[in-house]
């Protein structure tokens, strides 16, 4: 007797702990099965559940995922170029939104290969400098550069909105529900909205602005800092009353910077960056030290993450194009992918995932993971 079981990502329901548990009692090897197939790390989660592949037959999926869990893949390198840049990506759904130099191009994602059509279907553009990192919501397109400026582009409308107020490069910005924040090397952060081209406040700060991320209550968002000036790089901000309301994390070395971070949820928040550090943060608890935290083994510093909202979380190092693969309740990584070699080394400037694929933007090259086939594997 063949017994299949459906990977969680494509379930429209999931069964309580309560009945699992009668479901996997009935022999070891189900048991087995059950636990790595059903209750896998990998989970959807409302930031990349359109990311699907509804059309894929239920054994492929199965397939899929005891890829993710093994690191097999096909790797490809759909887009190069010449000039070493800082690339930046976003993804959704079957659009893969990648910056270089001073426009940000949206390539198509083809939902039967996965592959990414070389030329893109829309650019974006409007800096005099390099974007630096942009964001995408339901209705705009926004960008900050190296010059200073943000742009917020509609997508639905070819209109654009600058914004003016830092005299240094925007080295991160986050974008939710109207708001805008933010952060740059003129050690300020600015909150801003679609309604004015001024900024609606300044916050500012000690320390260059590497990293943040707005709450997804709008009550709140956090920066992350350089942690050159001050030993506090976490600092959480109330949007109403434009102040500090307090840190996160105490202790942190010299140098220590934040550069990236995401909400997982309005409580939790994960950070990363030079201190090789992947941390987890309860805002409800003791803020003086996170909940978790995961170590890169080879003392690489992290410039970017990801998570699904469940238990995985990715993230892309300094060294040689490394991805790591982790699941949340180990402490070592799961898989390690390196995706440039020697002489040649690039960090890993973003990267994003969907349920069958892992796109990573290096200094001069794009490259994804096929985790659909795994005629290839990677170590």
């Amino acid at each position: 007797m063949q017994v299949l079981i459906i990977h969680p990502w494509y379930a429209e329901t999931r069964p309580t702990c309560s009945a699992a548990r009668t479901e996997c009692c009935c022999c070891p090897s189900f048991r087995r099965t059950f636990s790595t197939i059903y209750c896998p790390i990998w989970t959807a989660h409302p930031s990349v559940a359109s990311l699907n592949y509804p059309d894929l037959q239920l054994k492929e999926r199965v397939k899929v995922a005891h890829n993710w869990l093994d690191g097999l893949c096909k790797r490809t390198i759909p887009l190069k170029w010449k000039t070493k840049l800082l690339p930046w990506l976003q993804l959704d759904g079957d659009m893969l939104y990648l910056s270089q130099a001073a426009d940000i191009g949206a390539f198509h994602l083809c939902r039967e290969s996965g592959r990414l059509q070389r030329h893109p279907s829309e650019i974006f553009s409007g800096h005099k400098g390099d974007v630096c990192r942009f964001v995408l919501t339901d209705s705009h397109l926004v960008s900050g550069g190296s010059e200073g400026r943000i742009l917020v582009h509609s997508r639905a409308r070819d209109t654009c909105l600058e914004l003016s107020g830092h005299n240094q490069e925007v080295n991160c910005l986050d974008a939710k529900g109207g708001l805008i924040v933010s952060g740059s090397r003129d050690r300020t952060a600015r909150m801003w909205t679609l309604t004015s081209s001024h900024p609606r406040d300044t916050f500012p700060m000690s320390d260059r602005v590497w990293s943040v991320a707005i709450s997804p209550t709008l009550r709140s968002f956090v920066t992350g800092t350089a942690c050159c000036e001050n030993t506090s790089p976490l600092r959480v901000w109330d949007v109403e009353r434009a102040q500090c309301v307090g840190n996160l994390g105490l202790g942190f070395r010299r140098g220590a910077g934040v550069l990236d971070m995401q909400f997982e949820s309005p409580s939790q928040l994960f950070t990363c960056g030079y201190d090789t550090f992947i941390r987890l943060w309860d805002l409800r608890l003791n803020p003086g030290k996170c909940v978790m935290e995961w170590e890169e083994p080879h003392d690489s510093a992290l410039y970017c993450l990801q998570t699904d909202g469940n238990h995985m979380i990715a993230s892309g190092s300094s060294y040689y194009g490394g991805v790591r693969l982790w699941d949340k309740r180990q402490a070592a990584c799961l898989q390690f992918f390196q995706l440039s070699s020697r002489p040649v080394s690039s960090p890993v400037y973003c990267l994003r995932f969907s349920s069958s694929h892992l796109h990573a933007a290096l200094a001069s090259s794009l490259h994804s993971l096929d985790f659909r086939q795994n005629n290839v594997y990677i170590r």
